[in-house]
């Protein structure tokens, strides 16, 4: 595929608000899980981003205030990363940029509240419940257009875990087909009841922090967070700084089980597989790959099999999962986000948690920070369904 060039970025989670934040958080080996406290609900771990409940929407209709789309603005607030958007709307036009977001399940806190708040006497909800604004899954994309001033084509794209790092193959096939000539690309995910008591009733909790990859893993921690960046194509806008180049994909949906990977990894080797050849690149020219590796036994079993199918123990691989928990529909753009620092920083971290690695793993899993020169990044999002995203990222 011909590269494109990302020029701006900007990233929300339980580690840190902006890159810089998220950097130090990386490189200290500094966790954001804490015992879940949320809703009423006290199972496991969360990735909690503070302050996000109560944060005031700047600049947009009250009626868009749900927690979903109060981490969208605080992230869209931090990293220069509206106004970057600015400067591009001036040149392009707010109509020439669209807006593509992944997202699982998008305000549905805000539904959740308003059951609980039904009249009993009529059954309906309270009337400040918007639903079109908050729990619809088109709310995020509305709302982050309303946010930028942008007028350009929006779309929301919900594939699970793999929401924000498929709308990036989305945002391509837009800028292919010329309906637009900048996109707004990532997501966000919230904590819910629905997310935190649905992994509990499926046994995926994780009772302590994640730990993925070890050999007494248990489970996952929820979490949630919140990422954009700016893709353009390359040359296109003389003067913008570029943090990074967006340079292959692959995609897969094998079908295997609503909520089990594929044992095989059939899926998985193939949307590796396909990004590389869209990279042009053969196994040996990545510098790391950040793991799905979301601390259940069956999914980094799955991995690692998909991951040493392809490249051996030739390639460095670690989850950041044990940092920010799993941030579900935004853990695409999270770990994008994650890469571009990585890159910049020249460093690749091991995972959190570990005291032992799984002795069946085979492929070459980091439990320490290793510090190198980073150019090339394969970063990937295995979702319920069987639906997979693999994105590789090179620094500039």
């Amino acid at each position: 595929m011909k590269p494109l060039a990302i020029t701006a970025g900007t990233v929300l989670s339980a580690i840190g608000r902006g890159l810089a934040e998220t950097e130090d958080a990386l490189l200290a080996r500094r966790s954001g899980l804490t015992p879940c406290d949320f809703a009423g609900i006290k199972t496991g771990y969360v990735g909690c981003v503070p302050q996000a409940g109560t944060y005031v929407l700047e600049g947009v209709a009250p009626s868009f205030t749900c927690r979903n789309n109060q981490l969208a603005d605080m992230a869209c607030a931090q990293d220069g990363f509206a106004q970057a958007v600015r400067n591009a709307r001036q040149f392009y036009g707010a109509h020439r940029i669209a807006v593509v977001l992944g997202t699982s399940t998008s305000g549905i806190l805000s539904a959740e509240d308003a059951y609980e708040a039904l009249d009993p006497v009529t059954g309906a909800p309270p009337m400040k419940f918007d639903q079109a604004h908050t729990q619809d899954l088109f709310s995020l994309p509305r709302f982050v257009a309303a946010r930028l001033g942008l007028e350009g084509p929006i779309l929301s794209v919900s594939n699970a875990c793999a929401s924000s790092s498929r709308a990036f193959v989305d945002a391509r096939h837009w800028l292919e087909a010329g309906l637009c000539d900048a996109v707004v690309v990532g997501g966000a995910d919230s904590l819910c009841r629905m997310t935190l008591r649905g992994f509990a009733a499926l046994g995926l909790v994780s009772a302590e922090p994640t730990r993925p990859c070890d050999a007494q893993r248990t489970g996952i921690s929820v979490g949630e967070g919140a990422g954009f960046v700016l893709l353009e194509r390359e040359g296109a806008r003389s003067g913008a700084d570029v943090m990074g180049r967006w340079v292959g994909y692959g995609v897969s949906s094998d079908g295997h089980h609503m909520s089990s990977p594929d044992p095989l990894a059939r899926g998985a080797v193939a949307a590796m597989r396909e990004a590389l050849e869209r990279a042009g690149l053969d196994a040996t020219q990545l510098d790391y790959i950040n793991l799905h590796g979301t601390g259940t036994v069956v999914n980094d079993a799955m991995e690692d099999h998909a991951v040493h199918t392809l490249f051996g123990r030739s390639v460095p691989c670690s989850s950041t999962k044990g940092w920010t928990g799993h941030t579900l529909g935004a853990s695409g753009i999270i770990e994008a986000m994650f890469a571009l620092v990585m890159m910049r920083a020249g460093f690749a971290p091991g995972c959190l948690n570990v005291q032992q690695i799984d002795p069946t793993f085979n492929s070459h899993v980091l439990t320490d920070t290793l510090h190198k020169p980073v150019r090339r990044v394969m970063s990937n999002a295995f979702g319920f369904g069987g639906t997979n995203c693999s994105l590789i990222f090179e620094g500039v």
